[in-house]
């Protein structure tokens, strides 16, 4: 890390040592992500959700169980490693929510999911944070907050043992597997859909928008701190602020319309959140663009999610989301790095309106390129 600090023209500050070795780390959780991602939608999509999910679990509490253990920083690397390529909820979780929702209720059921995310990252980190502060172990001030993750995986890995069932097998009867005009298990007629959007195309779309957007995201505390000297209890601040709104739109607005209205909604916001960032001089400002923030965390990588999908028979959607997943797992282990480089060497005005011009290009792929399902507004006017 000080050989990469010293590469620069530009002094950078110390106190931003630890806020590179965590964009080191997550850089490395999320290329272990973009290895594992194809292969855990694979196996579920060969052996079934629950099976994969189960198998995903143990791992998550092999990851934690390190962190507890880690006294040292090679056993806090390993617990990073086993984490990202065990770490199948998300995708696996996705591939269940599509398994039990018609073609009608995938929009509002993606939505469902995300809303559940952004909550658990709106409070999640402040309750990390919390349990750090009452750890008594010198050794490791991080294993109560470890410790009751612990606890929380645990607990989540035997509900899923006793509850959750297997959605797969219901997804097979879907006329989406099998191409014949019959119900699909909602008491829905379905005809036979054509897919209209190319995986590679979404694959694209979902790289470049998290190769732009998880750069800017991981520059907003150094350019806080640059601008008006904000610490973590700021920058907590602003983060929960921006979670908050996501997940009321994820709950109130985002479930109600397509996806892919719901994807250009989120790219226009960014775009217009990469312009105000890059000019902004007040705080009142900088709360205005996470507003815009908050409007592409509830509905870009939601929507996506939602539209690569619909253009996956039930038999493979499991390994076709987890493609999609890994392509943006690449953007946000490049992203950070890229950006944060061009920050320090250009300045903020010019690192922002580049991003801004990146964005604008996925636009043009988002408004140009990408077409609503073939069958997606028939089903809707069938159900209703």
């Amino acid at each position: 890390m000080n050989a990469y600090k010293n590469a620069f023209a530009k002094p950078i500050n110390d106190r931003y040592d630890i806020v590179l070795l965590g964009g080191a780390l997550g850089s490395l959780f999320s290329l272990c992500q973009a290895i594992a991602s194809p292969i855990i939608g694979r196996l579920s999509d060969k052996y079934g959700r629950r099976t994969a999910l189960m198998w995903s679990m143990m791992g998550n509490i092999l990851s934690v169980a390190l962190w507890v253990a880690a006294t040292d920083f090679r056993t806090f690397l390993a617990h990073r490693i086993v984490g990202g390529l065990s770490e199948g909820n998300v995708q696996l979780a996705t591939a269940i929510a599509t398994d039990i929702s018609s073609d009608s209720q995938r929009g509002a059921t993606m939505a469902l999911v995300g809303a559940c995310f952004s909550i658990a990252f709106t409070f999640g980190p402040a309750l990390g944070a919390w349990l750090a502060s009452k750890t008594t172990f010198a050794a490791n001030p991080f294993a109560t907050a470890a410790g009751f993750s612990l606890f929380l995986i645990v607990t989540e890995t035997l509900y899923l043992w006793v509850s959750l069932p297997e959605t797969l097998p219901a997804a097979r009867s879907s006329p989406q597997a099998n191409g014949n005009d019959k119900p699909n298990g909602h008491g829905e007629k379905v005809a036979a859909q054509r897919r209209t959007n190319p995986h590679w195309l979404l694959n694209f779309t979902h790289f470049s928008f998290i190769l732009f957007f998880s750069g800017m995201e991981f520059s907003l505390p150094f350019m806080t701190y640059d601008l008006f000297s904000y610490g973590a209890k700021q920058n907590g601040r602003l983060l929960g602020f921006i979670g908050l709104i996501a997940s009321l739109l994820q709950g109130g607005v985002v479930r109600r319309m397509h996806p892919l209205r719901v994807v250009q909604m989120g790219v226009v916001a960014c775009a217009g959140a990469f312009v105000m960032l890059g000019r902004l001089t007040s705080a009142t400002q900088l709360y205005v663009a996470a507003s815009l923030l908050a409007v592409t965390s509830a509905t870009v990588v939601t929507g996506l999610n939602s539209l690569s999908s619909f253009e996956a028979g039930s038999a493979e959607r499991g390994g076709k989301l987890g493609s999609h997943r890994s392509f943006g797992q690449v953007g946000r282990a490049i992203g950070p790095l890229l950006f944060c480089s061009l920050y320090w060497w250009a300045g903020r005005e010019t690192a922002y309106a580049v991003g801004a011009a990146g964005v604008i290009a996925v636009c043009g792929i988002v408004f140009g390129a990408l077409k609503k399902p073939a069958g997606t507004e028939t089903v809707a006017k069938q159900k209703a």
